[in-house]
């Protein structure tokens, strides 16, 4: 197959909604990565965070195995620090091989509301 994806990947617009409305853990609000490896080589995925008055936190890392997808949240990231909630960050994630990554937020801040939004990230 035809290597697919790339090895650099950008979300800028990450943030975390908080507080969510509901019961956990369907109604808890979150960001999330989903990252295609179509590869016959595992890819250890490194994911950095940057945010809007601190240095960058990480590396965090992540594991997707040769032909596998992986959905990640990043409210679940606690390696080296949780990730922020209700505060604005960006992203960079790096792979040894290609992948494709989607980044997907579910906003449940608003009483009987779930808002889902999806987007392709940024191939550097």
């Amino acid at each position: 197959m035809t290597e697919i994806g790339a090895r650099l990947w950008v979300v800028p617009g990450g943030h975390i909604p908080f507080p969510g409305n509901g019961p956990e853990p369907a109604f808890t609000s979150f960001d999330q990565l989903c990252v295609l490896n179509a590869t016959d080589t595992r890819a250890d995925v490194e994911l950095s965070l940057y945010y809007e008055d601190t240095e960058p936190v990480g590396p965090y890392a992540i594991t997707v195995d040769a032909r596998r997808v992986r959905h990640v949240r990043l409210n679940d990231l606690i390696d080296p620090e949780a990730v922020r909630l209700d505060r604005p960050y960006g992203c960079l994630l790096r792979s040894p091989v290609p992948v494709v990554v989607q980044f997907l937020r579910q906003d449940t801040r608003l009483p009987g509301v779930v808002a889902l939004a999806a987007t392709m990230a940024y191939p550097a």
